[in-house]
């Protein structure tokens, strides 16, 4: 009887939990069809506002700026992240703890200390020159900012899965015949792919989601973010609700696909090792 009692508790408080995250966005995604633009009063069903929201053009430019930069930004820094984390690893253990220590600062750091840190970085370089009449601020300065805060989560989310490998690995495949990169290529990097899919993943959501680093860097350009901080100063659009129901959809269909990937190819990798093991048993 009591552990009946304590798993409904369990279970209440872990559906409570769940509530109180996603029941905020529930509510978003069902005001984004609401007929009128109230906030507390749902009138009617229409599809209006999404069609409105693919007719605004500053929108649509903001949130193609949006995934270019995410998509770049996250591209270089997932391969410099890497790169860094496969060199870190290659150091001794108290350089490790040293540099990981340092990595870690950016993360914690608040967002507004790295925002204006940067941003007078990019003055000092404007005041020496660089950006010519323009000025330095726009898309050079937003990509080298979005670059520079996603590099440490690529460490922290390689890391930790490059130090689980055997270090044998490398070696044996050397001694089979391998060159260095066909050792690396063949057997070290399908190791780390979900680590760095993983990283590149995160780096993606973030850079997509940052405003405080973009606000103080992007110059006269518009990230999404941007834009809608620049729309609710006004008035909150019900455009603004049909924007974050579609991004909300379009990042959990990513997580999701993420998922069901690495869920097949953990049972391939099972289904391999099973089979290797039964040919072993049968020699």
């Amino acid at each position: 009887m009591a552990k009946k009692h304590s798993a409904l508790l369990m279970r209440t408080y872990v559906i409570l939990v769940f509530c109180f995250m996603y029941l905020p966005i529930a509510v978003m995604i069902a005001f984004s069809f609401n007929e009128s633009k109230s906030r507390s009063n749902f009138t009617g069903f229409t599809l209006g506002w999404y069609k409105s929201l693919f007719h605004n053009e500053m929108i649509l430019s903001a949130l193609g700026l949006s995934l270019v930069l995410a998509l770049v930004s996250s591209i270089i820094a997932t391969v410099l992240g890497t790169l860094a984390t496969l060199g870190i690893n290659s150091m001794s253990r108290k350089s490790q703890l040293i540099i990981n220590n340092i990595s870690y600062v950016p993360v914690v750091n608040p967002e507004i200390i790295t925002g204006v840190s940067l941003m007078l970085l990019f003055v000092m370089a404007q005041n020496f020159g660089i950006g010519g009449e323009s000025g330095v601020f726009g898309w050079p300065t937003l990509l080298i900012a979005h670059i520079t805060f996603n590099i440490p989560y690529v460490i922290f989310n390689v890391g930790p899965k490059l130090r689980q490998l055997d270090p044998s690995l490398y070696n044996a495949a050397l001694d089979l015949g391998c060159t260095p990169r066909q050792a690396f290529t063949k057997v070290i990097m399908p190791q780390l792919s979900p680590a760095i899919l993983s990283a590149f993943l995160i780096c993606l959501t973030y850079s997509i989601d940052d405003f405080m680093i973009s606000y103080f860097n992007s110059g006269t350009m518009q990230t999404l973010p941007i834009a809608i901080y620049s729309m609710t100063r006004k008035k909150v659009s019900p455009e603004i609700n049909a924007l974050s129901a579609v991004m909300f959809c379009v990042i959990l269909a990513i997580i999701l696909i993420s998922n069901a990937a690495d869920s097949r190819a953990y049972r391939r990798n099972q289904k391999a090792i099973r089979k290797a093991m039964l040919d072993e048993g049968r020699r």
